[in-house]
């Protein structure tokens, strides 16, 4: 349904951020699903919110130069969007890859305005990053890379400004190298990062929170709309990170089969549930290639595609026949033709663990037959929800047991599909996952920026 407002501030959105792909896409898969609650508050319109709400409030671009082991000086780009503190302070990832740019980081940002306020705790939406590729590298060459950035982002975060975590390439090691250097420029001792280790503030279940979380909202989807459970499904994962590794992790205990796992060289498919600990060999402590897993689990009937530039309908991850799908690799990995297989081989819900992992036409198509589409947003708010947990602990200087973090992560997860369905059904749209779950993040957001005024 269209709406004069919402379509003037989509085309000025447009037109002044041509060729930002990535963020233009979010924005209007967020505002296209507004609709109803726009149209039953004037308010918005005439306070300009929906205008505030996609520009960001700050975007922080910056060099970083650092030398490699071979004493080369590099450059890369550094990147911090803070978007919207309307509920609390920025909060969103740092990452690392090749494909980073300013059009990726404000997508990446923007969405997290929602998914931190689905969570129900007080964090506003923020991300950063760099071009940089921490594969292949030393750790002191790691090292060397973090200090430089920090040195460049440490003037514009804080504990109660802006808390950055970890996503794609920033792990464990970077928050350590990143935290350190923040410490020694600012000269104190703060929970300015999350996803730290354990020895120095870090959160038990944050490593496993995002994929945790994602099944534990899967888990809930499938019992509130389709009067079941992950108990029995056959499941295929993508990605083969913190995310796909503990999603596997976490399904298998529900008691479903994971068939499937990838990387960017190409995907495994075993038809007696993928052997995690192997995975974990390769990808955690070797950092090897997926690849590998085949002649390591001796498994009958495994088998390993490598990935293609061209699509063909048997060498995609999601030709495989699952009940369950759960894209935990990248943004817009899969497309129309890969829905379209899921559908036909029957598969029953597709929660996306990564960021914005289906393209606009597969989302549209997946839900149009029947498929129960839980978005990033929602579905992947565990790591966000988990580190605003940390931050809690720092505050108290305490830490809680692995129990009470899982306790309080499942609690969190249920009330993101509680308050999802209930948004949709009050606007009409009862059982839409993506539509609830934008309308009750937005919700939220935007009363706290009329409360705040025109700042």
């Amino acid at each position: 349904m269209s709406n004069a407002y919402i379509d003037s501030v989509y085309k000025n959105l447009a037109d002044k951020h041509p060729g930002e792909t990535e963020f233009l896409q979010a924005a209007k898969e967020v505002l296209d699903s507004l609709e109803p609650a726009i149209k039953a508050n004037k308010r918005l319109e005439e306070a300009g919110l929906l205008e505030r709400l996609v520009e960001p409030e700050r975007a922080i671009l910056f060099r970083v130069s650092w030398v490699d082991d071979s004493g080369k000086v590099q450059v890369n780009r550094g990147y911090r969007v803070q978007f919207n503190s309307a509920i609390g302070p920025y909060k969103g990832g740092l990452r690392f890859h090749p494909s980073v740019n300013l059009s990726v980081i404000k997508f990446l940002g923007f969405e997290q305005i929602f998914k931190n306020s689905l969570t129900g705790l007080p964090l506003g939406g923020g991300k950063g990053g760099s071009d940089f590729d921490p594969k292949a590298k030393s750790d002191d060459e790691v090292m060397r890379f973090c200090q430089s950035f920090m040195s460049e982002l440490w003037r514009h975060i804080g504990q109660f400004t802006d808390v950055p975590a970890g996503d794609i390439g920033v792990g464990g090691r970077e928050i350590g190298y990143l935290f350190g250097q923040y410490k020694k420029l600012q000269g104190e001792f703060s929970g300015v990062l999350t996803g730290k280790g354990l020895s120095f503030g870090g959160s038990l279940v944050r490593t496993e929170a995002t994929g945790y979380g994602l099944c534990y909202y899967a888990n809930e989807v499938l019992s509130q709309l389709a009067s079941t459970s992950l108990k029995g499904k056959t499941v295929a994962i993508s990605g083969s990170g913190n995310v796909a590794i503990f999603a596997a992790e976490k399904a298998t205990q529900l008691g479903a089969k994971v068939v499937t796992m990838s990387d960017s060289s190409g995907w495994v498919y075993d038809p007696h549930g993928i052997n995690l600990d192997i995975i974990k060999e390769i990808k955690l402590e070797q950092r090897g290639r997926i690849s590998e897993y085949v002649l390591k689990s001796g498994s009958i009937g495994c088998e390993y595609q490598a990935s293609k530039k061209v699509w063909d309908a048997g060498e995609s991850i999601w030709s495989t026949k699952v009940d369950i799908a759960l894209p935990c690799a990248t943004q817009n990995e899969l497309e129309l033709e890969d829905a379209k297989l899921l559908v036909k081989n029957g598969c029953q819900m597709v929660a996306e663990g990564a960021n914005m992992p289906c393209t606009p036409e597969a989302a549209e198509y997946l839900k149009k037959h029947g498929v129960l589409f839980g978005p990033a947003k929602a579905a992947n708010a565990g790591g966000v929800a988990t580190s605003g947990l940390e931050m809690s602990q720092n505050s108290e200087r305490l830490s809680w047991t692995f129990e009470e973090v899982d306790e309080k992560l499942q609690q969190i997860m249920k009330g993101i599909v509680d308050d999802s369905l209930a948004a949709a059904e009050k606007y009409g749209k009862k059982g839409d996952l993506a539509a609830g779950a934008n309308i009750a993040g937005f919700e939220r957001v935007a009363e706290a920026m009329l409360a705040q005024g025109i700042v």
